[in-house]
Parts: C-alpha cells; sequence; structure tokens
C-alpha cells in the first residue's frame, strides 16, 4: 500500500458508509483525517470505529453541507487548524424524494451534491495549491449517464421534480465540474478527478423510506460493500500511479469514458459560471 504518512485528507460525508471506510482505508496508511459530518452522534461512532480499525486517529468538523454557511465554517475551522491540504475527498451525497428547497432557496439534491462540492473545493483551493503535489476526489456515479444536462432547469422550476433524475443530474455535474476544475488547475500541480463507486450497500437513501427507500431495500443484496466501493476513491487519494492524471472519470481504479454529455466542454464552463452565480450572493456572509 502507498503511504500517506504526513498527508491531510479531507473527507466529506464521513460517517458511514463509503465516507468512513474510505476514512479507515486512509488512516491505515498514515494520513491525517479530519472527516466532515453531519450527525454529531453518528460522527463519535464513526471515530470509535476508526479507532477500532487500527486506524490514525481523526478530526470531526461536523457542518450540514446542504447549508452554504456551513460550508463555509467547516473550510473556515478547516484552515484555522491546518496548515496544508493533501487531499479532499468530496463523497457526501444524498437523493431528496420530493423537491425541497435548502435555506439558500437551492434544491436540495442539487445542493448537497454539486453546489456544495464547488463551495467547498473552491474556498480550500488556495491550501491545495499551497501544499501541492495535491488531489481533488469527486464522487460521481453512472447515474449520470440516465440523465442530461439542462443548464437552464437545474433545480427543476421548470419541469416535474423526479428523485433518481434530479440525483443523476447532480452526478452528471460532478464529472462537468471536475473536467472544468481540471483544465483551471493545469500547471499548479493540484489534479481533479472523479469515479463511480459502485452500487454500494450503506445508509445512503434509506433515510427518507416510501418508494425510495423500498427500491434501495429491495437491491440491498445486488450490492457491494462499503469497503469494496470505496477502493477507487482511496487509490485516486494515494496511488502513485495516478501522479499527474487530471480530468478523468474512473471505476474500479481504471479510467472509463463517461457519457456523451459529460464531455461537453461548454457545458462544463457553463456549469462553473452558474455554480458562482448561486454562491456569489452569500460570501459576504
Amino acid at each position: 500500500m502507498p503511504g500517506m504518512h504526513g498527508k491531510t485528507v479531507l473527507i466529506t460525508g464521513a460517517s458511514q458508509g463509503l465516507g468512513k471506510a474510505s476514512a479507515i482505508a486512509l488512516g491505515r496508511m498514515g494520513a491525517k483525517l479530519v472527516l466532515v459530518c453531519r450527525n454529531p452522534e453518528w460522527a463519535k461512532v464513526a471515530i470509535a470505529d476508526i479507532k477500532n480499525e487500527s486506524a490514525a486517529g481523526a478530526e470531526i468538523i461536523i457542518g450540514d453541507l446542504a447549508s452554504q454557511a456551513a460550508v463555509r465554517r467547516v473550510a473556515a475551522e478547516f484552515k484555522a487548524k491546518h496548515d496544508r491540504l493533501d487531499v479532499i475527498l468530496n463523497n457526501a451525497g444524498t437523493i431528496v424524494p420530493s423537491h425541497r428547497m435548502t435555506p439558500d432557496g437551492i434544491e436540495e439534491t442539487f445542493a448537497v451534491n454539486h453546489v456544495a462540492y464547488f463551495l467547498l473545493t473552491t474556498l480550500l483551493l488556495d491550501m491545495l495549491k499551497s501544499s501541492a503535489p495535491a488531489r481533488i476526489v469527486n464522487v460521481s456515479s453512472e447515474a449520470h449517464r440516465r440523465s442530461k444536462m439542462h443548464l437552464d432547469d437545474l433545480q427543476f422550476e421548470r419541469s416535474k421534480y423526479r428523485s433518481f433524475t434530479a440525483y443523476g443530474r447532480s452526478k452528471l455535474c460532478n464529472i462537468l465540474f471536475t473536467k472544468e476544475l481540471a483544465e483551471r488547475l493545469r500547471g499548479t500541480k493540484v489534479t481533479a478527478n472523479c469515479l463511480h463507486p459502485g452500487l454500494v450497500a450503506s445508509g445512503f437513501g434509506r433515510t427518507h423510506g416510501g418508494f425510495m427507500g423500498l427500491v434501495i431495500k429491495l437491491a440491498h443484496p445486488f450490492m457491494i460493500t462499503p469497503e469494496e466501493g470505496a477502493k477507487t476513491q482511496v487509490w485516486l487519494a494515494s496511488s502513485p500511479d495516478i501522479d499527474g492524471v487530471s480530468g478523468k472519470y474512473f471505476y474500479k481504479c481504471a479510467e472509463r469514458a463517461s457519457s456523451k454529455d459529460a464531455e461537453d466542454e461548454a457545458d462544463a464552463h457553463k456549469l462553473w459560471e452558474i455554480s458562482e452565480g448561486l454562491i456569489r450572493p452569500f460570501r459576504e456572509t
């Protein structure tokens, strides 16, 4: 296993599932872990599990990534306590059964799965650059193939909200964001890549119940473990095999072609501009 001694790794959505499995694996390699968790009680359990697995200790930052104010607090707290950032693993995600808006006036699935990635990463870009070589790893999904990019209706204001469509579109945004970010980071020795972890048996999506919870429950026997699902993101965060590789999509530790929509450079650039517009009103608060 490659060593991560002396490396500081920030992981979002780290209290369970893929995030916790990634933290344990990277902690075993010697990484200094900073875990962003929404639920304080789950965070305590995660810390205990990491210690029980003989991995490195971890620090917790509490923050609900549906809130831009919380994302900003997470970034500020991290900067106040640390002088370097070697890897940011944007792992937190959600799927919301009905059209709901965050306090910032953004549809919740889009807010958590894309806007939080965008905001947290851009707030910490200066630290990543000063710590270079550094890596940004964004968890996407093969669900992106089931959605088309509608830049004029990212929040389902003009069309009927469907949870799985919203989720797939947010995962498409993850890939477009990664590709645009990689272009903007050329020459900085900071790389950005994204991945599909596989269909993973975790707590994801089951807290909502209803039809969505039933679908996820029925699919459970066909899912892989969080430890198996985390392998690609752990590899992207740590492996010397991909030094300098950027702007790519991976599955099972191998590069994979994304959908045609995910390769659209014009859409990637426009999505960046839209994302900047969504966070600009909140920058001074």
